[in-house]
């Protein structure tokens, strides 16, 4: 498996398996398809999409993800940031 390491330019997959039927999604709305930042690995853990269904799950990493509100909502509010945790599958390097 190949991690992302800390510092990476990452964008979030802008998908919507949810609008497709069933779904068990744990990357919120708001940072679909949006560039971030990888801060750090957390580990790997199995896939809480599949586990909601009782599915085989196989570990997936999970990623500590910064965002700028500034790129997610407009006009820019302060100089603070997002930490989001996304699991790998969700996110692209740039």
């Amino acid at each position: 498996m190949t991690y992302l390491a800390p510092g990476t330019p990452v964008m979030v997959r802008n998908d919507w398996p949810e609008s497709q039927g069933e779904a068990h999604i744990r990357t919120p709305h708001y940072v679909r398809g949006r560039a971030g930042v990888v801060v750090r690995h957390l580990g790997d853990f199995p896939n809480p999409e599949d586990l909601a269904f009782a599915r085989p799950a196989a570990a997936v990493p999970l990623y500590h993800v910064r965002f700028e509100p500034s790129t997610l909502w407009p006009p820019p509010r302060s100089a603070d940031v997002l930490l989001v945790e996304i699991f790998g599958h969700w996110l692209e390097a740039r």
